[in-house]
């Protein structure tokens, strides 16, 4: 029986390395990419021996995913789970004190990041056959707006609705698709927020109990294995702490 493989974009932190560790140790090849392959490089240590294939690949540079993806070995293909995570939200300022920089960042990470790798890695994935499937993480501001969440908010509701749209296309065929939306999560998502602020990342969770990065990877290995012959379209999780936002009143 062929070795499974999942493929992971920004393993170097957070929900991808937590999940790259979880299916290394539970016998699967994992190609862990991300731009910080010292990070990689170390995560491929703590592994079992063979397990994890680090690639340095920026998921805004369409040619590094490219190569990456022409680069595989017999050993880490073809791959079986597109787990799409790599993503950041930089700012939290309302309009119009924003940075047009951090949206186009924000745009070009978390919708052509995903939209480049998923179309690279569709050949990889008809080739497992039976089984396959396409994670893709989004975030319940796509669902739920607040105050400077705008393109960020904006970015994450495509990835949900894409999941639905990449369910279409590849209907009749084994490749399946699920849009994953998180609530709070403590990883360094508020650090890259805030610019590098490791503070104000500590600061956020103080108190709460957020998911973790080991939740999310239970969870992405309950929706990779589950049977080939289900699909799990979309799976929204937030910790126990945390309720939808109702609608905000603005009075006079």
């Amino acid at each position: 029986m062929p070795q499974s493989v999942i493929f992971i974009t920004g393993a170097t932190s957070g929900f991808g390395a937590a999940t790259a560790r979880l299916f290394a140790k539970q016998g699967w090849k994992v190609v862990a990419t991300g731009r910080r392959l010292e990070r990689l490089e170390a995560l491929k240590d703590e592994c079992p021996e063979g397990s994890i294939l680090p690639v340095q690949m920026d998921v805004t540079d369409r040619q590094s995913i490219v190569d990456t993806v022409a680069s595989l070995t017999p050993e880490f293909s073809p791959v079986k789970c597109l787990f799409n995570n790599a993503g950041l939200a930089l700012g939290a300022k309302p309009m119009p004190d924003i940075r047009l920089e951090d949206w186009r960042t924000m745009v070009e990470t978390n919708i052509m990041g995903l939209v480049h790798t998923t179309q690279e890695m569709i050949p990889q994935l008809k080739k497992a056959g039976r089984g396959a499937s396409v994670i893709n993480v989004g975030s319940v501001a796509g669902h739920f707006a607040y105050p400077g969440g705008n393109v960020y908010g904006a970015s994450k509701a495509f990835v949900h609705h894409f999941s639905y749209e990449l369910r279409c296309d590849f209907a009749g065929t084994d490749i399946r698709v699920t849009s994953f939306v998180p609530g709070m999560a403590k990883t360094e998502f508020t650090e890259v927020r805030t610019y590098g602020d490791k503070q104000a990342n500590e600061d956020f969770y103080k108190g709460l109990e957020p998911i973790l990065p080991e939740d999310v990877a239970d969870i992405i290995w309950f929706i990779a294995n589950t049977p080939a012959h289900l699909n799990i379209n979309s799976l929204e999780l937030m910790p126990l702490i945390q309720v939808p936002a109702i609608p905000k009143i603005v009075r006079d």
